[in-house]
């Protein structure tokens, strides 16, 4: 039995840096390079036939709406990302649905149609999250970590008790959200960017050839292990656009494509399971 690869890239561009407080020409550029590394990307799929999810937030939808129409007229999927990839945890529920609103709208414009899916910026999430995306007509998420290869349907209402916070915590009910579950260990944020703050540093930077290797070898445990699974991994067109590492892309595109795997856009691997379910 084939598994299934999610190939996603959040372009998150700008807004990365603006969520940050970090408003200089030094980080926005950095956010720029992303949409200077979309058409090498777009190429780089095209050559093996390949269609993925971009999970784009409103901001850069507005700030580069020519990079995000050629995304869609390459017949990607475009889904939902926050607007300015604002940390949901930091919204209340109007604001957040606010935020996914004006996104919302904005890859309405781009595309012609509502986007069906969501990723949450930086993976956050909130009591508020599910039903917002439920209400705006979204059929999936890819921002949690409850397996590795198994879709699941998202839950509503975890009521752990802040009363009692050595007992057994307490699931919600399971809602009709798809969710393709994410690693950290499956993104190339931190294995390949550095990023200095006063806080502390993210060193990154490692050659892509482990990186890359770690991942196939997820890939190949999956197909091992769990017939029929979907992994989900992760870019960032302002990391992963970089020369060597778009070499190490396209080397691991052609390993992925010699073993008996699907690729599948995000919201195609959501409907695959609910209709198996």
């Amino acid at each position: 039995m084939t598994g299934t690869i999610c190939l996603t890239f959040d372009f998150d561009a700008i807004s990365l840096w603006l969520a940050r407080g970090m408003d200089t020409p030094g980080p926005v550029s950095r956010g720029e390079f992303g949409a200077h590394a979309i058409p090498r990307i777009l190429r780089t799929l095209r050559e093996r036939e390949i269609t993925a999810t971009f999970f784009i937030p409103g901001h850069t939808v507005d700030t580069y709406p020519a990079e995000c129409a050629a995304i869609a007229e390459a017949g990607h999927e475009i889904a939902l990302h926050g607007y300015v990839h604002e940390p949901v945890s930091k919204l209340d529920r109007a604001g957040e649905l606010a935020a996914c609103t004006r996104a919302r709208d904005a890859i309405r414009k781009v595309t012609g149609h509502d986007p069906r899916g969501n990723r949450t910026p930086s993976w956050d999430f909130t009591d508020s999250t599910v039903d917002v995306l439920l209400e705006l007509g979204c059929e999936y998420d890819s921002s949690l970590m409850d397996t590795d290869y198994t879709p699941y349907y998202a839950r509503r209402g975890d009521p752990a008790d802040p009363a009692d916070p050595d007992g057994p915590y307490r699931f919600g009910e399971p809602t009709s959200l798809v969710e393709l579950p994410v690693s950290w260990s499956l993104d190339d944020y931190p294995q390949f960017e550095y990023l200095r703050t006063d806080t502390g540093t993210l060193p990154g930077l490692r050659e892509p050839a482990g990186v890359f290797g770690n991942f196939l070898d997820d890939i190949d445990y999956m197909l091992r292990d769990v017939p029929g699974g979907v992994c989900v991994l992760t870019f960032h067109p302002q990391v992963i656009g970089r020369g060597h590492r778009m070499l190490g892309l396209e080397r691991f595109l052609d390993a992925c494509l010699g073993r008996p795997l699907t690729f599948r856009t995000c919201l195609h691997a959501a409907r695959a399971f609910r209709s198996a379910t």
